[in-house]
């Protein structure tokens, strides 16, 4: 018997989102829709910024696998988390935040050294998102963090590629994964941006090859993994080594690949286009809660667009209502 539905690894990021208008972008050379690493002091500049330019900041627990934990959490299913804070202000915010949610978080926070991360979301008029993030304690992340009890005790172990930029935490996430898999656990991947996955792609090529059962990324993600210029020959290599694949096509849906077929799943209308941020860690949480609740991989898939689609019609990258609600209502439909 499993005590956890979905254990999370990743980064322990505090997401602090704003809306600001398209020149903000231009006068702290901001990349559009990318998401760059930056240093403490940058990150307090941009933060300030924030609080000059916007109305509506907002601050919470995240990175992209805890937005998944958060979302899988609402749809009530039993999580935990694993991720480094520092010994301050902010990371107890970061851990209460979580704890409120129903997430199992106890990791033990770094004392004495960098301050917990943070994520400075820029959301311009238009839904995009760019993301300027300061790794900070997260970057600590290391083999000790991983209990093995807790590993083996969750029928899905969830890692964030985003953590792949530090070698101590590669050692973690094999740490875990050998660990799942002797306990006969499912191991799933997000692999979480283009420029991570070309940072690391022969280190995710092994991870995906050797440890991993379900693989969730979007479109340029796919094909930088594979160098290829096709996502159905990037599903097919997937499919010569047995992986479930997971692929967001934004508003063209998503594919999920199994052993057996390929599913092509809608995407969700959303009545307004607020903010992207989340909508494909909150599509993972509902294809994974689905998964576990028994739903073939077609229902999962809806299920994920569900999420994602409620997602972005406000903004931040967690679930502002009851997805089991939606629905029930009908009030969003798939697209086409």
């Amino acid at each position: 018997m499993h005590k956890i539905d979905v254990l999370g690894l990743g980064n322990a990021i505090m997401d602090v989102i704003a809306p600001v208008a398209d020149d903000f972008l231009d006068d702290h050379g901001i990349t559009k829709g990318a998401m760059t690493l930056i240093d403490e002091a940058r990150a307090l500049k941009l933060h300030a910024g924030f609080e000059d330019r916007s109305k509506q900041v907002m601050e919470l627990a995240g990175g992209s696998g805890a937005n998944t934990i958060y979302g899988i959490a609402k749809l009530g299913l039993s999580t935990a988390y694993v991720g480094k804070v520092g010994d301050d202000d902010v990371g107890q915010r970061f851990t209460k935040d979580m704890r409120d949610a129903g997430v199992d978080f106890n990791t033990r926070p770094l004392v004495n050294g960098p301050a917990t991360a943070r994520s400075l979301i820029a959301v311009t008029p238009d839904g995009e998102r760019s993301m300027n993030t300061y790794l900070g304690a997260s970057t600590a992340f290391a083999k000790r963090d991983v209990v093995k009890a807790q590993v083996e005790a969750a029928k899905v172990l969830y890692l964030e590629g985003y953590l792949f930029d530090e070698s101590p935490a590669k050692a973690a996430y094999v740490k875990a994964s050998e660990i799942a898999q002797a306990a006969g656990n499912v191991v799933a991947l997000t692999l979480s941006d283009a420029f991570c996955v070309e940072r690391h792609r022969d280190s995710f090529r092994h991870l995906v090859e050797h440890h991993v059962d379900i693989l969730f990324a979007n479109e340029a993600e796919i094909l930088s993994l594979y160098q290829v210029d096709s996502v159905d020959t990037a599903l097919d290599e997937l499919a010569k080594i047995g992986k479930i694949a997971c692929v967001t096509r934004s508003a063209k849906g998503s594919v999920i690949q199994d052993e057996k077929r390929r599913y092509f799943v809608p995407a969700i209308w959303a009545d307004k286009l607020v903010d992207t941020t989340g909508a494909g860690d909150q599509y993972a949480a509902g294809v994974l809660a689905g998964y576990i609740m028994g739903m073939d991989w077609a229902d999962a898939g809806y299920l994920g667009s569900l999420c994602a689609g409620e997602v972005i019609s406000h903004y931040g990258p967690r679930p502002a209502v009851s997805v089991h609600d939606l629905a029930l209502s009908g009030e969003m439909r798939p697209r086409g």
